[in-house]
């Protein structure tokens, strides 16, 4: 079968790693916790007990897990068919804070292409105000229930030289962490995109395994 060459709705797919690779991500982060100086003038004597608990509430997650294992081989062969499931981590500035693997391949002439992102910030506040801003920026999609603390999905279609591509995003918060799933696809030969419910429920499953994969320490 002749190889086909991709088109640049999909190589320029390797525009964001590689900004990321080079810049890493931004990390929001959260208020400077107060003093002991400022807790003992305010309380009277040492600071309250209470204190150290929230601290270590609010930072569940001290690192990310290792991404390229965070989802299974059984959900790699059924997304990105044909591809090496042990992945390519993106390189990154901080690996204990943010970290990237991708998986992509061309079977016959249908192209797929996951990524899975875990970022640890510095608190639950931080997250959840980066996470707020990211779907605010991925206008269109919806909420995903029952995966971390929050979950949003969106799906869009892009076409370039009558070539379709439709891409999804899933971005989850679980504590203090942020991950995000993106995953698309194109037929070459029909030059059409795969539905929008594949792509969805394809970013879905991978983000939930990705979770797990964070919730387990992997």
């Amino acid at each position: 079968m002749r190889s086909l060459p991709l088109p640049l709705a999909l190589t320029a797919r390797l525009s964001p790693v590689v900004v990321l690779a080079v810049a890493g991500w931004s990390i929001s982060s959260g208020p400077a916790p107060s003093s002991d100086d400022d807790a003992a003038s305010k309380g009277g004597g040492t600071p309250s007990a209470s204190a150290p608990a929230t601290a270590a509430a609010s930072k569940a997650y001290a690192a990310s897990p290792a991404p390229c294992g965070s989802v299974t081989a059984k959900t790699l062969k059924s997304l990105v068919p044909g591809a090496k499931t042990a992945g390519k981590e993106i390189p990154s500035t901080d690996t204990k804070l943010r970290r990237t693997c991708s998986w992509n391949a061309l079977k016959g002439y249908d192209y797929r292409w996951l990524d899975v992102s875990f970022e640890i910030t510095d608190s639950d506040e931080a997250a959840q105000k980066s996470y707020k801003e990211r779907i605010a920026e991925k206008s269109g999609g919806g909420d995903v229930p029952g995966v971390g603390d929050a979950g949003y999905s969106v799906v869009n279609l892009t076409t370039e030289d009558k070539q379709q591509t439709r891409e999804g995003v899933v971005i989850v918060r679980a504590s203090n962490a942020l991950i995000v799933v993106t995953y698309n696809g194109s037929d070459f030969e029909s030059k059409k995109a795969p539905d929008t419910d594949v792509i969805n429920k394809g970013a879905i499953k991978a983000a939930k395994e990705a979770v797990a994969a964070l919730e387990g320490g992997q």
